[in-house]
């Protein structure tokens, strides 16, 4: 049997089903009692990078259930993060705010209050919303205000950076995959909600298919996935010569990323036995979100509940010898996201849209006034097919302090990419992402683009100013 079928039958795919998700209701309570607004649910995993899905053309990739939402939703192909790290990726997600603005990130004081109480949990909340959050937070806000903002607030797996991805279940008494047990809970939470009469929102977080770090497989897989791609051969990742790992800056080529690349990808064997694990997360991840999706139609509120789907953060696998993120290359900052709303048709949009997009387009989708300190905007005019007037540059940054990671910054437009690195003054990249979508060659140092490197110097600067205020 292929590996396909194997996982179509293991994890019983929407198929069919799928497509009939914005009009099945098999119980009459919770859509009727929910119809004036709609339900939101967020689901945020954790390194996975824009094109590890199969609905973004990975033929590998296993899917299914992701794939059937994003089809028959706003699908957006050019989805980036305005940080690539979890920390503050996840807290300019909560608030709609740049990095440089809310101040969150690893080693930083906790999320302030007053951003607290202008993200979109605690916006919803005061609109009489329900509120959930199952999986890893990733965040601590200012006087542990997460405990009292969720009605329903579950964190299996955060013991580690990325989870423990295997613990007690203290009701069954066996040990469970993270993923599995964030699937569960966050079908309790349907359930429950569905009864309350209430209109919910819940964040639901992968662990998956972040790294754990401490165990030398890296990807802690669910074990029933170990079948899936046991036959196929992963393809070399692109700018994996060593010319172009020379190319980078010194404070890069020594950095955690090419640590990182070591335990991962520096064989041949070790790469393919890594992203495959890699992979099967993913696949894990998905199966939970067919479980979450055959909730909500059991509990006879699908077609009254928006799904939405992003990740965190891009992430490295293997190109130019490095492995994470952090970095303000493609891989580290593009990102899958689609909203699944079954009042709308499913369609592309190619228009750049952002992790700090992901909160006002929450609260303008529950009919809740956007407040103007957020620095994102409503994706909802491009759902509705109003594409001008929309950006086509923003403000990319890295600002963690250690030293294993460099800051960086710098601005994506629709053709370029400029990006420098601030502790480390009068180094610049410019890449023409048109003429090389890989990032290959860097023009900074060419006469010819002495003028463009300047004109993106100073937009980076206004930028910044912009995003600081």
């Amino acid at each position: 049997m292929k590996a396909f079928a194997k996982f179509a039958v293991l994890i019983g795919l929407l198929g069919g089903a799928a497509g009939s998700l914005a009009t099945e209701a098999t119980e009459s309570g919770g859509e009727a009692a929910q119809a004036d607004k709609p339900n939101i649910i967020f689901i945020l995993t954790d390194d996975q990078r824009w094109d590890a899905v199969g609905y973004a053309g990975n033929d590998i990739i296993q899917t299914p259930n992701i794939d059937a939402l994003a089809e028959q939703g706003t699908r957006f192909s050019n989805a980036f993060v305005t940080t690539s790290i979890c920390a503050a990726s996840r807290a300019s997600i909560m608030t709609g705010l740049y990095e440089r603005k809310h101040g969150f990130t690893f080693n930083e004081p906790p999320l302030a209050k007053e951003f607290v109480n202008n993200s979109y949990p605690k916006l919803l909340k005061d609109a009489g919303y329900r509120i959930g959050f199952v999986g890893k937070f990733g965040m601590q806000f200012e006087g542990d205000l997460d405990r009292t903002l969720f009605d329903f607030y579950k964190r299996p797996g955060e013991e580690t950076e990325a989870g423990r991805y295997y613990e007690l279940n203290l009701e069954t008494h066996r040990h469970e995959h993270t993923t599995a047990r964030i699937g569960d809970l966050s079908a309790q939470f349907v359930r429950e909600s569905a009864k309350s009469g209430q209109p919910f929102n819940l964040s639901v977080s992968f662990h998956a298919p972040h790294a754990d770090d401490h165990d030398p497989n890296q990807f802690v897989y669910p074990r029933d996935l170990a079948f899936l791609y046991e036959d196929v051969t992963i393809p070399e990742p692109p700018l994996a010569d060593d010319r172009y790992f020379d190319a980078q800056p010194e404070w890069v080529r020594n950095s955690i990323s090419k640590d990182r690349w070591y335990w991962r990808f520096d064989t041949p064997q070790k790469y393919q036995e890594m992203v495959k694990g890699y992979y099967r997360m993913i696949s894990g991840l998905d199966r939970e979100v067919g479980k979450i999706v055959r909730e909500l139609e059991k509990a006879g509120v699908a077609d009254n509940t928006i799904i939405m789907f992003m990740g965190d953060n891009g992430y490295f696998l293997g190109e130019r010898q490095l492995a994470g993120k952090w970095l303000l290359y493609e891989n580290s900052i593009r990102v899958p996201f689609f909203v699944y709303d079954p009042r709308r048709k499913g369609m592309e949009v190619d228009k750049m849209v952002l992790n700090i997009d992901v909160a006002p387009t929450i609260l303008e989708l529950a009919g809740i006034d956007i407040p103007e300190l957020m620095q994102g905007e409503s994706v909802r005019p491009l759902m509705d097919g109003k594409l001008s007037g929309w950006r086509t540059e923003f403000l990319g940054e890295h600002l963690m302090n250690t030293d294993w990671i460099p800051k960086t910054e710098g601005v994506r437009t629709e053709q370029y990419k400029y990006l420098r690195y601030p502790q480390h003054p009068g180094y610049q990249e410019l890449y023409d992402l048109k003429a090389d979508p890989l990032e290959a060659n860097n023009l900074a140092n060419l006469a010819e683009h002495r003028e463009t490197v300047a004109m993106f110097s100073a937009l980076t600067d206004q930028l910044i100013a912009q995003a600081a205020n």
